[in-house]
Order: C-alpha cells, then sequence, then structure tokens
C-alpha cells in the first residue's frame, strides 16, 4: 500500500410527516450527490482500541460495492491512521475482493487519532479529482480542536460532505464530529460498539448517496437512510 502521508440504538425513525416534508425540500435542491460512478473515501481509526471494528469495516465494505454497483458503481480510496504518526492512503479501488485483501493485511496499532490529517487529505484528493464524499468510523478524538475545524471548513467549501460515525458514546467526541459534519454539509451517526448491522445499514446509505445523490437515498427510506436525510441540506 503506498503512502500518502496525509443513533442511538431504540430510536424510532422519523414520524412518516416529518420525512415527506423533508423530501419536498429535497426537490427544491441539487441532487447533491454525483449520479453515476462515485468516489468515495473510506477513512478509519486503525489504532488498537479499533481491531473489532476494523474487522467488521473488512466485511461491510463489499455491500458498500453492491449497493453502489445498482447506480453506477464506486471508486474507493482506504485512508487510515495508527501508531506513532502513521497515516496512509490506498489507490483508488473499483474491486471489493481488492480492498478486502489490503485491508486484512493491515494491523491496527496503538496511538492517537489524526483525523486532521484525514480532511486535509481529501481536500488534497478532491483537488485532483472531485471526491463525492468522505466517510470516517472512530470511536476518539485526541487533537487540538482548533487545527481541525479549518481543515473540515475547507473541505466543506471544497464540496465534499464528511459523514461522521462514531461508535461509542463520548461527548466530546460527539461534539467535534457534528461539527465536521455541519461544516462539510455532511452528517453525523452514532452506532453502539460491535453493532455491524447498524454500521452496515449506514455505510450503504453513504454509497447510495455516492452514486446516486438525495434522490436515490430519499427512495430507499430504510433506517440507515432516514438518518442520513435528515441532516443533508
Amino acid at each position: 500500500m503506498p503512502n500518502d502521508q496525509v443513533t442511538n440504538r431504540g430510536e424510532s425513525a422519523p414520524a412518516k410527516s416529518q420525512l415527506d416534508s423533508f423530501l419536498e425540500e429535497v426537490k427544491q435542491l441539487a441532487s447533491g450527490g454525483q449520479s453515476g460512478r462515485g468516489r468515495l473515501i473510506f477513512a478509519l481509526d486503525a489504532t488498537a482500541s479499533r481491531e473489532q471494528t476494523w474487522d467488521t469495516a473488512c466485511k461491510l465494505q463489499a455491500e458498500m460495492f453492491r449497493e453502489a454497483a445498482s447506480a453506477g458503481g464506486l471508486d474507493l480510496q482506504l485512508v487510515y491512521y495508527r501508531g506513532i504518526d502513521e497515516c496512509r492512503a490506498s489507490r483508488w479501488i473499483s474491486d471489493s475482493a481488492h480492498l478486502a485483501t489490503t485491508m486484512s493485511k493491515i494491523m491496527c496499532r496503538s496511538g492517537e487519532t489524526q483525523i486532521g490529517r484525514i480532511l486535509d487529505h481529501a481536500a488534497k484528493e478532491t483537488k485532483l479529482l472531485q471526491v463525492s464524499a468522505l466517510i470516517f468510523v472512530g470511536d476518539a478524538f485526541e487533537e487540538e480542536e482548533d487545527t481541525v475545524i479549518p481543515a473540515a471548513h475547507e473541505l466543506g467549501r471544497l464540496g465534499v460532505r464528511a459523514f461522521m460515525f462514531q461508535e461509542g458514546h463520548d461527548p466530546e467526541v460527539e461534539h467535534v464530529f457534528r461539527e465536521i459534519a455541519r461544516l462539510t454539509r455532511g452528517a453525523y451517526c452514532r452506532f453502539d460498539p460491535g453493532a455491524a448491522r447498524q454500521l452496515a445499514e449506514l455505510l450503504r446509505a453513504v454509497a447510495v448517496y455516492v452514486t446516486g445523490g438525495v434522490a436515490a437515498l430519499a427512495a430507499r427510506k430504510d433506517v440507515g437512510a432516514i438518518k442520513l436525510l435528515g441532516q443533508l441540506k
């Protein structure tokens, strides 16, 4: 792999009337996502505490490709950080089996978060060729907020929505993840530790959005799609 240094469980879905109202607003907006083949950065925290979620993501990434295939397909780049000052990015990948092989060779290592570098990398990539969206999956934030927020603002200026998925309940992490999502006009969702089904729903929903836009996401009306629809503006 090349080195490119770089809702709560138990919540009820929104009432039908609320969803219908939102969909009426959507009709007056641009689609928001690219129709056709999408470019998605899939970024994960690969520090030691994330080993179980990394294994889950290895299995679930294929579902993103399958969902995207019906709407045109997906080019995906894996980005991760771990250890001491290690942040790497894969080549752009269009095959789920290739991505699974790549991910299976990566071992989680102790270290601190490098979310700012993830955001900077996404901005760099989209300046070369437009990136449809960024997914980030993590459970911690150990950086200075003042250094990350400007990076999120720049990503938003470039038109890359960040989908920030938090594992666990840390309120400080939630605050930062929500702010990144707000500044990029993306979305924030929390999933419970070890909840593969929750994460799978969210990843599939983003894949649909990236390849088909808001209209394709609205047509699904499943739990993951509804969580994201309520935040995309």
